[in-house]
């Protein structure tokens, strides 16, 4: 475990709207570890006092809104886009947690999760892959990937090949500085290219970017599949 290998404790931000929920996530994080693993520290607050402590490497939100956890993920990675954001929730609400993933969170557990999935997750998210069940990462691809038959005679908006190489990496979750690096050009180039897209999609952010790629067929790049193979989209329970 890559995060492991160091006994300094690893800190976790928790969010909820729940007092009640907030106090079930720090009891499922606040649990001892085995001999040689790093220790859990639960550090509940809101996402405002989270964002001013720079010890924490991961943030978990537990969502049960569609759009008010869209705009509270989008205004962390906007703040802080190093943070690890996983996503906790439960079961049957599969379109937010679609969503989420969509949206830039790199892992989801259930509400009823053990210790051993925590680390799991957090091993897998270090390793740079999300942490998911298979069947909702399986819905999510097949998302990205299938064109409706309506969708065929549409005409989306034209992207340059550099768009799509980035439009791809932002689908796969990723940041303006981790596209610089996949693609071997500078940050700002990035941000400019990212600018080109929400214009001419006329999303106003990144989840609606992404979003509009899900949504909208014909704006989606059509290197999906091969990324898909190529990149590591998830590793999944």
């Amino acid at each position: 475990m890559g995060s492991n290998r160091s006994l300094d404790p690893i800190h976790i931000g928790l969010v909820s709207d729940e007092p009640v929920r907030l106090m079930g996530l720090a009891s499922i994080f606040d649990q001892p570890v085995a001999d040689g693993l790093a220790p859990l520290v639960p550090i509940p607050g809101s996402v405002e006092d989270l964002l001013t402590q720079f010890n924490l490497k991961y943030i978990v939100l537990h969502l049960e809104s569609i759009t008010e956890g869209l705009r509270t993920i989008e205004s962390i990675r906007r703040v802080r886009p190093s943070l690890m954001l996983i996503v906790c929730g439960r079961e049957g609400n599969d379109e937010l947690v679609i969503r989420a993933i969509s949206a830039g969170a790199r892992g989801f557990l259930y509400l009823n999760s053990d210790t051993s999935k925590v680390l799991k997750a957090i091993e897998v998210i270090d390793s740079g892959a999300i942490y998911a069940p298979c069947r909702l990462l399986s819905k999510l691809v097949d998302r990205l990937l299938k064109i409706p038959d309506a969708s065929l005679g549409m005409s989306g908006p034209h992207l340059t090949a550099r768009e799509k190489q980035v439009l791809d990496l932002i689908l796969l979750a990723r940041s303006n500085r981790e596209i610089s690096r996949t693609l071997g050009i500078e940050e700002r180039t990035v941000k400019s290219h990212v600018g080109r897209l929400m214009r001419k999609t006329g999303a106003d952010n990144r989840i609606e970017l992404s979003m509009c790629a899900i949504y909208r067929p014909s704006v989606s790049s059509a290197h999906l599949s091969d990324v898909r193979r190529a990149a590591p989209l998830a590793n999944v329970y």
